[in-house]
């Protein structure tokens, strides 16, 4: 029995380095999904895989990386020059972001890794939730703002929110092309098609940021998604 565990810690070794040798050959032959590949850049065209999320949140402390995904996806965008960040306010390698098919009343300021998670959460969650539940394309995001230099809940007694920082923004609904308004003052918990798209929503975009907070976390929640890519995880 002594000799066994060894040989057993070593054929687990074994397998594991097969297995890595393996997936490295498929990276290196390209046989992996965008998402599935872990050694490969986010593709905002791709559908999540298994690594999606994981080369999403890299680009937070990646900015070249993040601009370079962006340009690669064609997506639209303005730089913002840099605003010093005191007492907590402030931001860096942001950029301004009117949205695509489905686009923001007005630009909106956001870190440039939020600006790929939106994108990315519009191409894979948030259009094919709305063509299969609803019928209809999304043309218009309705948001509460992304930067705003407050606390949390703006209580003086908490840390500074990652709004603070352009680093999250406030979904609060959506307008189809056949002019139906989806929001989640009105639709979030109801049964029908709006209330499981709304859910659907939730639980991708949990997928993709660090933080989702919706009607479910508490009152303050319960007319919009709060998304960020802070330091914390959550989703409620």
């Amino acid at each position: 029995m002594r000799h066994l565990l060894p040989r057993l810690i070593a054929g687990v070794i074994l397998l594991c380095a097969l297995g890595g040798a393996t997936l490295w050959l498929a990276h290196v032959r390209g046989w992996l999904a965008p998402g599935d590949d872990p050694w490969g850049r986010l593709d905002l065209g791709a559908p999540p895989g298994l690594f999606t999320a994981r080369q999403l949140h890299a680009l937070i402390e990646d900015p070249v990386a993040c601009l370079a995904v962006l340009k690669a996806a064609r997506v639209a965008f303005t730089p913002m020059p840099d605003r010093p960040i005191i007492e907590g306010c402030g931001f860096a390698d942001a950029l301004r972001l009117q949205g695509e098919k489905a686009r923001f009343r007005e630009p909106v300021v956001l870190t440039c890794a939020m600006a790929a998670g939106l994108v990315l959460f519009e191409r894979q969650i948030l259009q094919p939730a709305a063509e299969k539940l609803l019928g209809s394309r999304v043309t218009r995001i309705e948001d509460y703002g992304t930067y705003n230099c407050r606390n949390i809940g703006r209580e003086e007694s908490r840390r500074r929110s990652e709004h603070a920082k352009a680093n999250a923004i406030d979904l609060a609904g959506f307008v189809l092309a056949d002019g139906r308004h989806v929001t989640l003052a009105g639709d979030w918990g109801r049964p029908g098609a709006e209330g499981r798209f709304l859910i659907r929503l939730r639980d991708g975009a949990c997928g993709l940021f660090k933080v989702v907070l919706g009607p479910d976390y508490n009152a303050d929640h319960r007319d919009h998604f709060h998304v960020d890519m802070g330091p914390f995880d959550a989703c409620r």
